[in-house]
């Protein structure tokens, strides 16, 4: 099944895709409704069909409002080729095979598969990054991986879009991310339920073919299936020593030449150029389906003051 929600006269909806139409659903029906039924109990639920769309005029929403999006860093080609941007002796360091590191994104700034991305203010490198999401269904504490693989409803397509200037600075404080990262995620078109999936696995990943191009032109492809480990390892990761609830979002981490800064450390220079008010970014996952989100100008930075030396310092041995 693949569930999308809609903009509609009377609001968002949550919607069934099937073939070129979409099936709206009664208007209490929502993604999680979906997402936590047992097979029965979804065909059941969007049976409950109230309107039809055509796809080609539905104006799909970001597909889930999440609860948490958790970006991890699984793609070993893609850190390798992050490092090399601190010189050609740089290497992954040892702490990335240890355990599958994600940090917390912003729930707040997510964008359409179809909407326009403003660049950020204060930024001149601004990135794409290709990634596949998982959505948690069901409510966990420190999984195993094999317990985990039920608690994963379906899967969407995530754009993690980075301004990597602002990133660069604010991670020399020793933190992660923040406004380098919040601006901007993209999730959709739609969450495929993972049963879908299922005829795509091999072993314990998913075998689904990735792509993205800017203006038309492939700048990188990968499969899935590279990740260093399963979203089943990611979820009991994120699940170790808290809950993880309906409607988490956990994202694979950018796969191998899944973005722009990548390709700038392993050749030396900004190439390809940054992303630039009129590029249009398309990323293309089997199984899944396309977003496609165009960059638009942004606003200035409002300004700050530098940090004000502390006036009252204690006197300490």
């Amino acid at each position: 099944m693949r569930i999308a929600r809609l903009a509609t006269g009377a609001g968002p909806r949550t919607g069934i895709v099937a073939g070129e139409t979409v099936r709206v659903l009664e208007p209490a029906v929502g993604v999680l409704d979906l997402l936590e039924a047992d097979d029965d109990e979804r065909e059941r639920i969007a049976a409950g069909v109230v309107d039809e769309v055509p796809l080609a005029d539905a104006a799909l929403l970001v597909p889930i409002e999440p609860a948490s999006l958790r970006d991890f860093v699984t793609f070993e080609e893609h850190v390798e080729g992050m490092v090399l941007a601190a010189g050609p002796d740089a290497a992954i360091p040892p702490e990335w095979y240890e355990a599958p590191t994600f940090y917390f994104s912003n729930i707040a700034s997510l964008a359409g598969p179809f909407d326009d991305v403003a660049v950020p203010p204060g930024c001149a490198a601004l990135d794409f990054e290709l990634e596949v999401a998982a959505i948690v269904g069901r409510e966990g504490r420190d999984l195993t991986p094999d317990a985990a693989r039920s608690h994963i409803a379906g899967y969407t397509i995530l754009n993690d879009w980075s301004a990597r200037d602002l990133q660069a600075r604010e991670m020399k404080v020793l933190l992660g991310p923040a406004k380098g990262k919040d601006f901007a995620s993209t999730l959709g078109p739609w969450i495929v339920t993972a049963d879908e999936l299922e005829q795509y696995r091999r072993d314990d990943r998913l075998h689904l073919e990735l792509e993205v191009r800017v203006n038309g032109t492939k700048v990188g492809d990968d499969s899935l299936a590279n990740s260093g480990w399963s979203f089943e390892e990611m979820l009991a990761y994120a699940s170790r020593g808290t809950r993880v609830v309906p409607g988490d979002v956990l994202g694979s981490g950018t796969c191998g030449s899944g973005c722009l800064a990548e390709l700038w450390g392993r050749r030396g220079r900004r190439e390809p150029p940054p992303l630039a008010p009129g590029d249009m970014v398309a990323i293309t996952v089997e199984g899944i389906g396309e977003i496609r989100n165009r960059i638009v100008a942004g606003v200035d930075p409002v300004p700050l003051p530098a940090a004000r030396p502390a006036a009252h310092r204690r006197a300490r041995s």
